[in-house]
């Protein structure tokens, strides 16, 4: 008899250290057979109590959350903080979000020009920001709020923290997918930048990923009210939650989740990420 392929309940997750009523946690819900995923639904998460609720509920589920899961193993090593992640996720967790900045800030002004910030090894593949950035975009804050509410959770965080089973997490960047399709900008906060042209590349993005010709080779399923939102929406949060939940999908169906064995348990993977050969 033929080998009946799983499904798996995926989640895509578009983060923000500030969550609000106009700038909601966004969680996309689904379900992935193959290389098909089917986004079932879409939950906004105004604040941490409500975001914490989903966080704890049973699994199972692989979910790819779009922020930072670890610090360059340079940084750690010269601040020297906690070499496991647990207890460097516990430390900085003690530390104030002003107190992260100002001590990031130090080791970045100690530095030459063009070398001020310490990267992780998967921000060259990911195209990624360095995790210690505190501006523009600020990552160094999700990773401050994020991690620990993994951690707090229970979850697996897939090669850093073995918790339940039922429940892993993985950091997705929802840049990475996007730019598979199209280096144009494709969002903005300010209702200003919302124009014509990132609506097209948000158009492009839906129509790359429902045909499943991108790099991923993921096949989206949405309905028409869905699919209209994904790409009417300037802010693309719902997008976002969405290309998270296509890197889920993509890294379900592969050993060890696709992440390098090599992978540094201080550092963590991008979900998707892949080093040239």
């Amino acid at each position: 008899m033929p080998v009946k392929t799983p499904q798996i309940r995926i989640a895509g997750i578009d983060f923000t250290s500030v969550p609000r009523r106009v700038k909601p946690i966004t969680v996309a819900h689904g379900e992935s057979k193959g290389h098909i995923l089917r986004i079932d639904g879409i939950a906004e998460h105004p604040s941490w109590a409500s975001y914490e609720a989903w966080l704890a509920q049973p699994g199972p589920w692989v979910g790819a959350f779009d922020f930072p899961f670890g610090l360059s193993r340079e940084l750690v090593d010269y601040l020297g903080w906690p070499r496991t992640w647990a207890a460097l996720i516990e430390h900085c967790a003690g530390l104030t979000r002003a107190e992260l900045r100002d001590i990031f800030k130090a080791f970045c002004d100690a530095r030459p020009v063009g070398n001020k910030f310490a990267h992780r090894v998967t921000d060259g593949p990911a195209g990624s920001s360095p995790s210690m950035k505190w501006v523009n975009p600020p990552v160094a804050y999700m990773f401050h709020e994020g991690c620990p509410r993994l951690l707090h959770a229970g979850v697996t965080v897939y090669g850093l923290h073995a918790g339940d089973p039922q429940r892993i997490a993985l950091e997705g960047y929802p840049g990475l997918v996007a730019r598979a399709v199209t280096r144009t900008s494709y969002k903005s906060d300010e209702r200003s930048k919302q124009n014509e042209a990132r609506r097209c590349a948000r158009e492009l993005i839906v129509q790359a990923l429902e045909r499943g010709t991108h790099p991923m080779g993921i096949t989206l399923k949405v309905d028409a009210p869905l699919r209209s939102k994904l790409i009417d929406d300037g802010t693309a949060d719902w997008l976002d939650a969405v290309l998270c939940a296509v890197a889920a999908a993509w890294a379900a169906q592969r050993p060890n989740y696709g992440m390098p064995e090599w992978m540094d348990p201080v550092e963590g993977w991008t979900a998707g990420a892949v080093l040239p050969t």
